[in-house]
């Protein structure tokens, strides 16, 4: 199966994911904080660092109960300006 290529602005909304998530966590390790998801540390590494943009919704809403940040919130700050 060939993924189709994402697109800058995709790229972006993962990156501010990423970033949000990483906030977040602030002091917790990523160990703790994906175990508390039920994730690999990896595939949170990835998100956090923009090399998995769109993680799949349940994986999402996993890390958003572990970090006790509600979806509206991580929808609204990730969204692109203006929108």
């Amino acid at each position: 199966m060939v993924r189709t290529p994402l697109t800058p602005e995709e790229r972006e909304r993962g990156e501010r994911l990423g970033r949000l998530l990483r906030e977040a966590r602030g002091g917790r390790s990523m160990t703790e904080v994906a175990a508390s998801a039920g994730i690999s540390a990896e595939t949170l590494r990835k998100i956090e660092t923009g090399r998995a943009p769109t993680p799949a919704f349940f994986t999402v809403a996993a890390l958003a109960r572990a970090l006790e940040l509600s979806m509206d919130e991580l929808a609204g700050r990730c969204a692109p300006a203006g929108v």
